[in-house]
């Protein structure tokens, strides 16, 4: 027997505070992947507003803001080791080689990193690579969290505009 979303909903509804913010991180993390579905390469890099943003531009940027805060802020490894730009906005330009499938997959790629990452912390320890110092792991789900639904907004604009 399968759940259905209802159970699936009561099972976080009942479950602890870590479970919850797992199940809205990957629920978000998934929205946020999938907005580049059935779109065109020329769609994905529509740009439709004064910044940077672009659908394609937006996914790279949020596998950017997962490795700042699960890879940076956990391991203290440099920008440049892990290989991201040093800065959000940078995060948001696109190569010639990126592309859906190219952006996704790094995307689902970085999400798993993270969950690996965060697995054996508690939400009460600290990580320590961040700038702003000492934080624990729950800030850093309260702001992933802010920070993702916040782009799905973008996300549910932006698509809305490329696909009327």
């Amino acid at each position: 027997m399968s759940a259905t979303p209802q159970t699936l909903a009561d099972d976080v509804f009942k479950s602890d505070a870590r479970t919850q913010f797992d199940a809205f991180l990957d629920e978000h993390r998934r929205a946020l992947n999938e907005c580049l579905d059935g779109l065109t390469e020329e769609q994905a890099r529509r740009s439709l507003v004064s910044s940077r943003t672009t659908l394609l531009g937006l996914v790279k940027h949020v596998t950017f803001v997962e490795k700042v805060w699960f890879d940076e802020a956990i391991t203290s490894r440099p920008r440049s080791e892990i290989g991201i730009p040093a800065t959000p906005d940078e995060s948001f330009i696109l190569d010639d080689q990126d592309t859906i499938a190219s952006i996704q997959a790094a995307h689902r790629e970085a999400c798993e990193a993270s969950r690996r990452a965060a697995a054996p912390l508690g939400l009460d320890d600290l990580v320590l690579g961040n700038r702003r110092g000492p934080l624990p792991l729950r800030w850093v789900y309260l702001h992933m969290l802010r920070e993702l639904a916040q782009h799905c907004g973008h996300a549910d604009i932006l698509r809305e505009q490329i696909t009327r």
